[in-house]
């Protein structure tokens, strides 16, 4: 009688855990609320950097988050007037009127005017949002 009564109490467990296996993959399965599907598209703008053009004197400033890479040209740094542009590269803040150094991964944490100018002609990659000026 106390076999029977494991037995049927072990099978009970096991058809619960099913059940709640079951619940729990129709839920957060692919394409629930918790885990949405999203388009290559969406992913490749997200995670890419896009090249742009700037003549010399323009303004690039950059929105929250937008990371900024020096390809070619010559730029300054352009602070907001209290804290400057992370260099991620070389782990330090540029403050207006530094030299960008080529290939050094650019941060600006806020939209508040901060990004880089430049002094020549200069081709900058860069992911996230901006104004140039």
């Amino acid at each position: 009688m106390r076999m029977k009564r494991s037995l049927i109490f072990a099978i009970i467990i096991v058809m619960i855990l099913g059940v709640g296996a079951i619940v729990y993959a129709v839920n957060d399965g692919p394409g629930s609320t918790y885990d949405p599907l999203v388009s290559r598209s969406y992913v490749h703008a997200l995670v890419s950097f896009s090249l742009i053009e700037l003549n010399p004197g323009q303004r690039l400033l950059g929105g929250e988050g937008t990371e900024i890479v020096l390809r070619s040209g010559e730029a300054t740094a352009i602070d907001n007037g209290f804290n400057g542009v992370s260099n991620l590269t070389a782990g330090a803040d540029l403050m207006t009127g530094h030299t960008v150094e080529l290939n050094h991964l650019l941060l600006v944490p806020r939209a508040d005017g901060r990004g880089i100018l430049a002094s020549t002609e200069a081709w900058v990659m860069i992911r996230g949002s901006y104004t140039i000026q």
